[in-house]
Formats: C-alpha cells, sequence, structure tokens
C-alpha cells in the first residue's frame, strides 16, 4: 500500500530523490564513502553545493545582484539574523498573519521597532488582511511578511510588493519554489529547506548584496550574512548532507520542467482538495476563500472528537500526519511539491468514506 505523508515538516521528499539518495549513501561517486563521511573542502563535496546554488539561481530566475548562502540554524534563527543585520534600531513593518510572522517580530524587537502594521490574529488567523488595511512606516528599514502560514492555512497570492525603496523580507519556508516568484520584489528571502526542499538542518537565505553594508561591526561573525557570501557558505563546516539533498531535489525540480509546470500542478492538487471541501458541510476550513493556502489546508469535521478520530482512522488507508497543529487543533494536510495527485485523490476518498460512517 502506498503511504502518503501529508506532515509539515519534515515532509515528504520525492521518491526518485530518495532512491538516488539511497544508492548513493555508502559509495558516493565511487569514492569508497558516503556524503556524510566526505569533506566539505574536498572535490567531492565543492561540486555539490556549486551544483545546489545554480540550480536555485535557475529554477527561481537570481541575478548576480543577490547572494545565495546555506545557513545553520533553520529559519527560526532568521527571525532573529535579520534583525541583527539590517534593523541596526530602525523601524520594520510586520504583517501579522500567523504564529511564525508573530514570532519573527518579537524577535526584532530585541534590536529595534518592530511595528504590527496589520494583523489578523483576533480573527484567529483566518486571513490576511488587505494591503489597503496596512499602516506602514515611512522609510521602515524593511517590510516583513510570511508567504505562506503553514498553522492557519493561508497565503498571499499574489505576493505584495514593499513601498519603493523599502526591501521586502519573506519567509517563504512552506511554499518556497511552489510557484513562480520575482526575486527581484524582495531584498530577502529565506525558507527552512525541511518542507519543499529537503531535510532539516538547513535554511536557504537569498539576499540582495547592497543590503549586506548595513551590517554592524558587533554583530558575531556566525550570524552576519556577509560571512556566508564571502566564503561560499563555508566559513564552517556547512551542513552537508542537507546541501546534498538540496542539490538532488532542485535537480528533479529541473527534470520536472521548473517552478512554472510545478506551480500548474500545485493549483490543481488544491483545487481539487478545496473543491471538494467546499461541497460538503461535513468538514469547515476557517479560511477566506481568498487566502487559502496551496500548501497546507487546514479543515476540521464537527467534533474535536471527530477530528481526532479522522487522523487516527487515516492511519489503515495509508494516510498519515493529518492532524492540525498543536496551536489550532483540527486537521491539516500539506501538500507541497513532492505530494502527488494521487495522494490527494487518496485523500478525497477517504474524507467521503468517513463522512459516510460519522456524518
Amino acid at each position: 500500500m502506498e503511504i502518503y505523508n501529508f506532515s509539515a515538516g519534515p515532509a515528504r521528499l520525492p521518491k526518485e530523490v530518495m532512491k538516488i539518495a539511497q544508492a548513493e549513501f555508502c559509495n558516493f561517486q565511487e569514492s569508497g564513502s558516503g556524503i556524510l563521511e566526505l569533506s566539505h573542502r574536498g572535490k567531492f563535496f565543492s561540486p555539490v553545493i556549486e551544483r545546489a546554488e545554480a540550480n536555485i539561481r535557475e529554477l527561481m530566475g537570481i541575478s548576480d545582484d543577490y547572494a545565495v548562502c546555506f545557513v545553520q540554524g533553520g529559519a527560526s534563527m532568521q527571525f532573529a539574523m535579520i534583525p541583527m543585520n539590517l534593523l541596526n534600531g530602525g523601524t520594520a513593518d510586520f504583517i501579522d498573519t500567523g504564529v511564525w510572522s508573530n514570532k519573527a517580530a518579537k524577535e526584532a524587537k530585541l534590536f529595534g521597532t518592530a511595528n504590527i502594521a496589520a494583523s489578523s490574529r483576533e480573527s484567529k488567523y483566518d486571513h490576511i488582511p488587505a494591503a489597503s488595511e496596512w499602516k506602514l512606516t515611512p522609510n521602515a528599514s524593511y517590510m516583513y511578511i510570511t508567504s505562506n502560514n503553514t498553522v492557519a492555512g493561508s497565503e498571499y497570492i499574489p505576493l505584495p510588493k514593499a513601498p519603493a525603496g523599502v526591501p521586502l523580507v519573506a519567509d517563504m519556508s512552506s511554499d518556497i519554489m511552489s510557484r513562480v516568484v520575482n526575486v527581484n520584489d524582495f531584498g530577502l528571502i529565506f525558507a527552512g529547506a525541511q518542507k519543499n526542499l529537503g531535510p532539516s538542518g538547513v535554511a536557504l537565505v537569498i539576499i540582495r548584496k547592497d543590503l549586506l553594508e548595513r551590517t554592524g561591526e558587533n554583530v558575531p561573525t556566525m550570524l552576519k550574512y556577509s560571512t556566508y557570501t564571502e566564503n561560499g557558505s563555508m566559513f564552517n563546516t556547512p551542513p552537508t548532507f542537507a546541501i546534498y539533498m538540496l542539490a538532488l531535489v532542485t535537480d528533479y525540480f529541473k527534470q520536472q520542467g521548473g517552478i512554472a509546470a510545478i506551480e500548474k500542478v500545485n493549483i490543481a492538487k488544491a483545487e481539487k482538495l478545496y473543491g471538494y471541501l467546499d461541497s460538503t458541510d461535513f468538514y469547515k476550513t476557517p479560511v477566506a476563500k481568498e487566502n487559502r493556502s496551496r500548501m497546507n489546508v487546514v479543515f476540521r469535521t464537527p467534533s474535536d472528537e471527530l477530528d481526532a478520530k479522522f487522523v487516527k482512522d487515516a492511519l489503515p488507508h495509508g494516510l498519515t500526519d493529518l492532524k492540525g497543529h498543536r496551536l489550532v487543533g483540527g486537521c491539516r494536510a500539506s501538500i507541497y511539491n513532492a505530494m502527488p495527485m494521487a495522494g490527494i485523490d487518496a485523500l478525497i476518498e477517504y474524507m467521503k468514506e468517513f463522512e459516510r460512517l460519522n456524518g
């Protein structure tokens, strides 16, 4: 029986990628050693990290005006690293649309002013505030968004733009490379790898090079973006296996026709699942229709008890990790790039059967 893992992260990876990693695990390119055992400065790993960066640049259309970095510490460390490097006692505007943007604003307050320019917190993050409601700071140091809200199940579609002269910073941890993005609209993009790009252990950072000049001398070496840009992300030992997997995943994305082709599939998957949710009164999704995430579909049955039963009874059907985030409860199906349409079909069939038995 095929198992479909709907985890929000670490999440399902393409089977084709996993098989390559399996075949190379003990003997990478006839080196006699696995990639985990090889020096990050040796002849075998250097082409891997170079390929990973080249793939990312090609897939996302990144110009030479931007640096691409691989940083340890996950996306959460970026909540502090960004204001350390870019805020310098100034004001950053935050659009608070979920748990992670709220956490990022709290970290920024340690280094300057974090202005909550708009928030949907009072309505339990069930929508993204309209741009007309945002109360932005003139000449802010940067504007910060979380492009897709993994917990709340909302997403900016389309992505917003910051005022002229204000760098737009985006946490794209849960929708990176799921849709076409104009990198030139952003000052900095970051993403934990463990949802769409690979395993946990590395964060991808794409930063416009002119912003590197903002970093003060009092920022610790390993928390300066320039440390990564000037040393090819190898000032210290990088997370080699995570970067290797990222290289394989982006190889796979290229084979699929690139991000535009992947986006079409993601739209079709989300439309099919939301189409079923909208066809029945048994399941409810709290997110405003225009803000529904294509990556994280949140929903509820008529009761908390049935939510728990839904998650448990899904396991014999080969459907795992459908429990909602611990902060909000309910159910959640994370349908990142690696989730095939067959997984959506299997989930919908189970949902129909569960409703028939429990409705």
